[in-house]
């Protein structure tokens, strides 16, 4: 991937589509509309503009009286969400997680001794997981064995968010000369097909869950950072993959 930045990558997606029909795309682009506009007529002249409110769609693509989000990815170690963890605590709340999970989490989160992160001496994730790993895993046991709150965690932190009214159609990851792309149906299928997968880390399937900063010199630029949740999508590339390559199977054994 080049060095351009998430801003510049967005506004070029913009540029290869808006304006075009349907017809006039290459074919790695023809491809992502066709997924996501199904049966639209290839004269129809595609609307494309960047999304600039803190959602999950990035640009927002029009053909005729329709309207899909896409959300745009590119480089390593995405991260796909961030909350105050204040919200985040509460989502597992509603949705009936154990007390003493959260507190577990809690401690995990901070890793100072507390579960409010008023703990002088912190500690890295690493050195938390010497000396509590059976604690994460027994997070993870609770967070991986609810299916109706993997895909509520799904949708939450991929497809909808939580200042969004509709979700994304599809995700992609890459640039305009080298991009793969997933839907949003598909996405649900490869990550809830993961949920069994071990993972050291706290995580819902194929994403990590994480302090976005835990601060351990005490910066006070990121102090506040520590009291964040952030989700991180480290597989992307290698999901979207898999995706494809099950897709291409699973096409080849219809025909």
């Amino acid at each position: 991937m080049s060095s351009i930045n998430g801003y510049n990558n967005e506004f070029n997606f913009v540029l290869e589509l808006n304006n075009k029909s349907i017809k006039e795309l290459s074919p790695l682009f023809r491809d992502l509309i066709d997924s996501v506009f199904p049966n639209e007529n290839e004269d129809s002249i595609i609307k494309c503009w960047c999304n600039h409110l803190p959602q999950k769609s990035d640009i927002l693509v029009k053909i005729n009286k329709r309207i899909r989000g896409i959300s745009i990815k590119k480089g390593i170690k995405n991260s796909v969400h961030v909350e105050p963890i204040s919200e985040f605590i509460s989502f597992l709340i509603t949705n009936n997680i154990e007390r003493d999970c959260i507190i577990d989490y809690l401690k995990f989160h901070y890793a100072d001794g507390t579960t409010n992160g008023k703990g002088i001496v912190r500690i890295s994730t690493d050195e938390y997981k010497k000396e509590n790993q059976k604690s994460i895993d027994k997070i993870n046991l609770e967070l991986n064995s609810n299916e109706i709150l993997l895909k509520k965690a799904i949708e939450r932190f991929i497809l909808k968010g939580t200042n969004s009214t509709y979700s994304i159609a599809a995700l992609v990851y890459g640039e305009v000369d080298d991009f793969l792309f997933i839907t949003a149906e598909d996405i649900v299928k490869i990550i809830m097909s993961k949920k069994d997968t071990y993972s050291s880390a706290v995580h819902f399937s194929t994403l990590t869950v994480q302090p976005k900063n835990r601060c351990l010199n005490h910066n006070p630029l990121y102090e506040k950072d520590r009291f964040c949740v952030q989700i991180k999508w480290y597989s992307i590339f290698d999901d979207i993959i898999e995706n494809m390559y099950l897709k291409s199977q699973h096409l080849r054994d219809i025909s």
